[in-house]
């Protein structure tokens, strides 16, 4: 169980985390048209737990991200990228599809995401990837591995060996039905892992995806009957509700000012994973997430840099590197 006021133990490991799931290309359009008439895209480096993997490096955390891209154009672009922010890529795996694409135009109510999915879901279990496991502290995922084969493969996999390996295991349900195959009952599927893992963090959209709009208080309770062994709950600006099953706590959005609200899920993470790795008890470092989410929150993109005062000393600064 987690104690909300201690900190979490971890074993001595070369790397802090590994993140495996998608890594995209994000097309945004570069005018709001809420009519879809819009005919101008830009690409963008894209991915939950490839921005995670990216942004716990720039917190000074010892990061690999693991996934799969085409042999096309657009890998290469998502490589170079990686390789910029020195990260090294040798658990990026290259197959022979396409890489996946979200396509967003943007909105002034709620943009609409077209998935385009090909390369993403190819990640294999691999002994590249089984090193990279049992080599890091933290193990984190989302739902989009999970979604297709042989990616929910290669991920039940690697919880099992995280698990023996004594891992911290995080998993996003960012659960969304339209990256599922047509037919299959997702959320179902994704309720099945929640017992399986450490520590869950749904956004209130993720949760009423899953089970169907109802109250903040309602969801924490169902993530705690399925076995989630820590619960983050987040709010937006009505702050944060966390379970460890014993104890409930519920937190105030620190956010003073929204100007661009992307990525700020992930930028918790990160400030969250840093947190635990820094030492913080588990109160402090869900703290230091919303610290950091704040901080992003008043940035429009992504964050080049983060405050001195945000980052993990440890006697290695740069990514992991993948054996």
């Amino acid at each position: 169980m987690f104690k909300l006021d201690q900190q979490v133990s971890f074993q001595e490991k070369p790397n802090d985390i590994l993140t495996v799931g998608e890594l995209l290309i994000d097309m945004i359009s570069d005018a709001y048209d809420d009519a879809v008439d819009c005919n101008t895209y830009s690409r963008f480096f894209g991915g939950s737990v490839a921005n995670l993997a990216l942004n716990t490096k720039k917190l000074g955390l010892r990061s690999l991200v693991a996934s799969a891209v085409g042999r096309d154009g657009f890998g290469t672009f998502l490589l170079r990228q990686l390789e910029r922010e020195g990260m090294p890529t040798d658990c990026i795996q290259s197959v022979d599809e396409a890489t996946s694409m979200v396509v967003i135009t943007k909105s002034r109510t709620t943009p609409q995401p077209i998935f385009y999915r090909g390369a993403d879901f190819r990640l294999r279990f691999t002994p590249n990837l089984a090193r990279a496991v049992k080599q890091s502290k933290i193990v984190h995922f989302s739902c989009w591995p999970l979604s297709r084969q042989p990616a929910r493969s290669a991920i039940e996999q690697m919880i099992d060996l995280a698990r023996s390996e004594g891992a911290l295991i995080g998993f996003d349900p960012n659960y969304h039905p339209t990256i599922w195959d047509k037919g299959e009952d997702g959320a179902a599927y994704v309720k099945s892992v929640i017992g399986r893992v450490d520590v869950v963090k749904p956004s209130k959209d993720d949760a009423d995806r899953l089970f169907g709009k109802d109250t903040p208080e309602r969801h924490l309770a169902r993530f705690v009957e399925l076995g989630a062994k820590l619960v983050i709950l987040t709010l937006g600006a009505d702050g944060i509700l966390v379970s460890n099953g014993h104890e409930n706590l519920q937190l105030d959005s620190i956010e003073t000012e929204v100007v661009d609200a992307t990525g700020a899920g992930d930028a918790f993470w990160a400030g969250f994973y840093a947190g635990l790795i820094k030492g913080l008890s588990v109160t402090e470092a869900i703290r230091f997430g919303m610290e950091v989410s704040a901080y992003k929150l008043r940035h429009l993109g992504p964050v080049r840099h983060f405050p001195d005062v945000f980052l993990v000393t440890q006697p290695s600064h740069g990514g992991g590197q993948c054996p």
